[in-house]
């Protein structure tokens, strides 16, 4: 990414309903180009690229910065909202507290994302 003119580039599920809402708040808030929006759920996308597989991608939400170090969870919603200029929201997040319950709801909701959109029958969830 070193090459590219973006600050941030995340990593979305572009096959999750509600994921995309939220790419799509971002990607209208995106009004200089900051980020790099990847959908890793194309069929051209190679998570071996990163040096991770399809399976990790899938369960939390990862982010490349311009150096090349991953991040991951809400330290990518952090850097988002920065790219936008949202930075009352990050501040609000560190917080003790409410990073500690960020923090919380963020892993309950991607341990649980195939279920709350749909993808999931019976015990079985299932992604392209």
């Amino acid at each position: 990414m070193s090459d590219s003119p973006h600050e941030f580039e995340v990593f979305y599920d572009g096959d999750c309903p509600l994921c995309m809402r939220e790419i799509r708040w971002f990607q209208r808030l995106d009004k200089h180009d900051k980020i790099r929006f990847t959908d890793i759920a194309a069929k051209e996308f190679d998570a071996g690229e990163l040096g991770l597989d399809h399976a990790t991608m899938m369960a939390r939400i990862h982010g490349r910065l311009p150096d090349g170090t991953i991040i991951t969870g809400l330290d990518v919603f952090r850097r988002l909202y920065t790219a936008v200029g949202w930075r009352w929201p990050v501040a609000m997040s560190r917080l003790p507290v409410a990073k500690q319950l960020l923090d919380l709801g963020y892993r309950v909701f991607a341990k649980n994302r195939l279920r709350l959109t749909g993808r999931c029958a019976g015990d079985r969830c299932a992604v392209k």
